[in-house]
């Protein structure tokens, strides 16, 4: 669970990182703004903001820590953040980075999805759930909201959005928005008007929240800024009144695709779909070009400990302390402290080779993410199962014969030793716990051996 971080304004004392524009500068976290002059209006001035969650599955996953922090920063400086959760607009899907129709989602589904990420995100940002009404006048403090726009969107008729909303845009500057442009440009796949209309769906969001929560700042990730500067525009027309955006930069791989997207599937924030330990070994295995700018983006560490890190990253890069310590926020923000301490534990324990060390528990979190083989005890019987057999049928290496190169090298190990002898044979005592065996390639490819007992 996330821990409660004590504002800038308790901690006694202000830095001049405590300010939005400081530390939005710092970390890197604008990509687009509304107006220039935005950033350091809200150095001045308190705003109430607004993120957007697609309840597509029933859990966040990585890539929507970004705008997810960015609220809980906000709110650390004495903003007042709403989180929005799509139960209407997810009805419809969004085509912004799509290149092809969503299919509709199963409602039961969807519903369930909904009171997921609702109790997820609420472990994120400071939220008042009682409250209904925007603050009173000069009213102090920053409690935010979770709400769920199919409480507005799904009682109105199409005639009252049409008059109400969709006589204020034209069909010219809705196909000029890059989602729908991208999808014009690949007639095989179109796009259809369900999907055309989820721009204006997601304005009139924001003119609600205007007028029933005196929102003026909506942010989101930067492919929803054509969605965003809608939501600005119709505030306008309807009131006459100022209402702003801001997006942050998409959160990447070093290779530019979507981060959070493995080769074993999504990164989740849920710990049922995604293990802290996987959370864990996800932000240490961050690449030397990018954990600088992880660590701004993804942790709430101070800025002279940021530095502090890349200074550390560029002299000593071979001892990963920036992403260890990336790996352990990200962990203790999303799941606490305690999990964050047994997952850094797992993984100290699994790099020094000394897994006996590890309870059973902790060995197999460890290898939660790892490819796992089950074999009958029997294999172990005298004279044993000789290790390059082992190792060619876990799929770490092709061949006996590339086994045998890698032991050479010292590049295989068992149970985090060392395998000098090429000859060697797996026995009943290699058991861990009596039912395991780890064979390693290398200092990253791991196979968990499964006994039957």
């Amino acid at each position: 669970m996330f821990e409660q971080m004590p504002g800038p304004w308790q901690a006694g004392r202000m830095r001049s990182e405590n300010t939005v524009s400081a530390d939005l500068s710092f970390r890197g976290l604008v990509k687009q703004v509304s107006d220039v002059q935005l950033v350091a209006r809200m150095d001045q001035e308190r705003f109430t903001c607004y993120a957007g969650f697609d309840p597509s599955a029933a859990s966040l996953q990585v890539g929507n820590l970004v705008p997810l922090l960015l609220l809980r920063r906000l709110q650390e400086l004495g903003h007042r953040p709403i989180v929005l959760l799509g139960g209407g607009t997810g009805l419809i899907g969004d085509p912004s980075g799509k290149s092809s129709e969503r299919p509709l989602p199963d409602r039961e589904q969807h519903d369930a999805n909904i009171r997921a990420i609702a109790k997820q995100v609420s472990r994120f940002v400071e939220v008042d759930g009682a409250r209904t009404a925007p603050p009173a006048s000069g009213e102090e403090g920053s409690a935010g909201l979770v709400l769920d726009n199919a409480e507005w969107l799904a009682p109105m008729g199409l005639i009252e959005f049409l008059r109400e909303t969709g006589k204020h845009f034209t069909v010219n500057q809705m196909m000029a928005k890059e989602s729908v442009h991208a999808r014009l440009a690949r007639p095989e796949q179109g796009i259809s008007f369900t999907e055309f209309a989820y721009m204006l769906l997601q304005a009139y969001d924001f003119l609600h929240l205007y007028e029933e929560q005196g929102c003026r700042l909506q942010v989101g990730a930067s492919d929803q800024w054509g969605n965003i500067t809608m939501g600005v525009d119709l505030v306008r027309r309807v009131h006459g009144e100022a209402a702003y955006g801001l997006t942050t930069p998409l959160a990447t791989n070093p290779d530019g695709t979507k981060l959070g997207k493995t080769e074993t599937g999504t990164v989740w924030l849920d710990a049922a779909r995604t293990s802290p330990y996987e959370l864990y070994q996800f932000f240490l295995r961050s690449d030397d070009t990018v954990v600088g700018q992880y660590l701004r983006w993804f942790t709430f560490l101070d800025h002279d400990t940021i530095r502090d890190l890349d200074q550390r990253a560029q002299e000593a890069p071979e001892r990963r302390e920036a992403q260890r310590r990336l790996a352990f926020e990200v962990c203790r923000i999303v799941h606490g402290t305690d999990e964050a301490k047994l997952a850094a534990g797992a993984a100290a324990a699994l790099f020094s080779d000394d897994l006996r060390l590890l309870d059973e528990d902790q060995l197999l979190t460890a290898l939660e993410g790892a490819p796992t083989s089950t074999k009958p005890a029997s294999v172990l019987q005298a004279p044993g199962w000789p290790v390059v057999d082992a190792f060619v049928s876990s799929g770490l290496a092709p061949s006996k014969t590339a086994v045998r190169r890698l032991i050479a090298q010292g590049g295989c190990s068992v149970n985090g030793e060392i395998v000098s002898d090429a000859d060697r044979s797996l026995l009943r005592e290699d058991l861990l716990f009596g039912a395991y065996v780890v064979l390693r390639k290398g200092r990253k490819d791991y196979h968990l051996l499964r006994f039957q007992r």
